[in-house]
């Protein structure tokens, strides 16, 4: 399959300065970036899925530059809805390093051989003149051109919270990213989520005005959870984190909540994430699409797309423990009390995770187990909870290692 006609098969395809797919078959020169700010240490399955277009840029031949924002970051990228909290540049540092790592992970899947170019705009920004850039820049864009962006009409229009100059600036730097990496790089394609088009746009503007060059923009749509209708983002509410955590603070997405994610997708979505979030190609997904829709209640598509992506983010060592971890914790006939605690610590890796020494009722309540300290007190009466396999009638302090389990499908290891 041709590397235009993989895009639109997989859904990797929304506004485009590409005029013909095909032409992207035939490129002379394949280079292309993708950006990132580190506005938090972990990206989510939202942004999973432009990396995962980037991957299959790379399977095709295409040579990545990734640009972690260090200064783009300090600024945030302009919501439709409101400033960004400012981070300090200890920790926009700290973020920078866990999303190169896992970027680069992602994007090399697939294509182990792939070589995979870090950069930092951090780097070119820390020197920059201020008066440098509105000469060189700033004169290059009109500010009817930058008002009538749709973010910032939704920010100063009626009912709108206001943009700072900051943010409003964003553009022109993210513009300028891409005249940078074109001038010293050669690359001339930029490829981002549909909901920065308008952003990455600016660059081609640049490239065109001051290098009489060419260059491209490729956007993905964004995708949208099946069930509530919003994005899969940090920013809603429902964030699926792609780093793991056992540490108990509830910043990140157990590998085994990551796993049960997908699982737990209904029949009307699978199709479509499927082919957003796995390296499956277009032959095993039809078979698999097929045996699916003969036996349903197998749930074949689904257990497909668990394995893919967990395989894609957490690796093939962790879904193997993953599965065999699933299968024991969901049959009915395992006796929790024969785990010695080695074996629990080890469930740890991969399930949430707490420090013991706490009350039963905050243990449930900090790690989701319960909505607040009343249900959780509510669960107690019912039976509802399980220390080791045996039911937990009342809060407890809880001094020792253990699987609690909250109904069918709620885990909590406590170390």
């Amino acid at each position: 399959m041709k590397l235009s006609e993989e895009l639109i098969y997989r859904g990797f395809k929304a506004e485009t300065t590409v005029g013909n797919p095909e032409d992207l078959d035939n490129r002379k020169n394949k280079k292309f970036y993708w950006g990132a700010d580190p506005s938090a240490d972990s990206l989510t399955i939202g942004n999973l899925a432009a990396m995962m277009m980037c991957a299959c840029f790379v399977r095709h031949g295409y040579e990545p530059y990734l640009l972690v924002g260090g200064a783009t970051g300090q600024i945030g990228d302009p919501k439709e809805n409101g400033e960004r909290d400012l981070k300090s540049l200890d920790e926009i540092e700290h973020n920078k390093k866990c999303i190169r790592e896992q970027v680069e992970r992602v994007v090399k899947s697939g294509a182990e051989s792939a070589s995979v170019t870090m950069v930092d705009n951090y780097d070119w920004f820390r020197d920059m003149k201020y008066l440098d850039f509105l000469r060189e820049v700033g004169k290059a864009f009109s500010m009817t051109q930058l008002l009538d962006r749709q973010f910032v009409q939704n920010r100063i229009g009626e009912g709108g919270s206001g943009i700072s100059y900051a943010e409003f600036s964003y553009t022109l730097i993210q513009g300028y990213d891409f005249l940078h990496l074109y001038r010293e790089y050669g690359v001339d394609m930029q490829l981002c989520g549909a909901d920065q088009y308008g952003n990455c746009t600016s660059g081609i503007h640049l490239i065109k005005r001051l290098e009489n060059g060419e260059a491209d923009v490729w956007s993905t749509p964004l995708v949208i959870d099946p069930v509530t209708g919003r994005k899969f983002g940090k920013s809603e509410g429902n964030a699926i984190w792609l780093a793991s955590s056992d540490n108990g603070s509830g910043n990140y997405t157990s590998v085994f909540d990551f796993y049960q994610f997908w699982l737990n997708q209904p029949d009307e979505a699978v199709e479509y994430l499927i082919k957003i979030y796995t390296l499956l190609d277009k032959e095993e997904i039809e078979e698999i699409l097929r045996q699916h829709k003969e036996a349903p209640e197998k749930r074949i598509a689904q257990k497909a797309l668990a394995r893919g992506v967990t395989e894609v983010v957490h690796g093939v060592e962790a879904l193997k423990a993953i599965e065999n971890l699933t299968e024991m914790l969901f049959n009915r006939d395992t006796d929790f009390t024969r785990f010695s605690e080695d074996e629990i610590l080890e469930f740890g890796k991969y399930l949430p995770a707490d420090k013991k020494g706490k009350m039963l009722v905050d243990l449930l309540t900090e790690n989701g187990l319960a909505e607040s300290k009343k249900k959780a007190r509510e669960y107690l009466a019912q039976g509802a909870i399980t220390i080791n396999g045996v039911k937990a009638k009342e809060d407890i302090e809880l001094n020792q290692t253990a699987i609690v389990k909250k109904g069918k499908n709620k885990f909590l290891v406590i170390k």
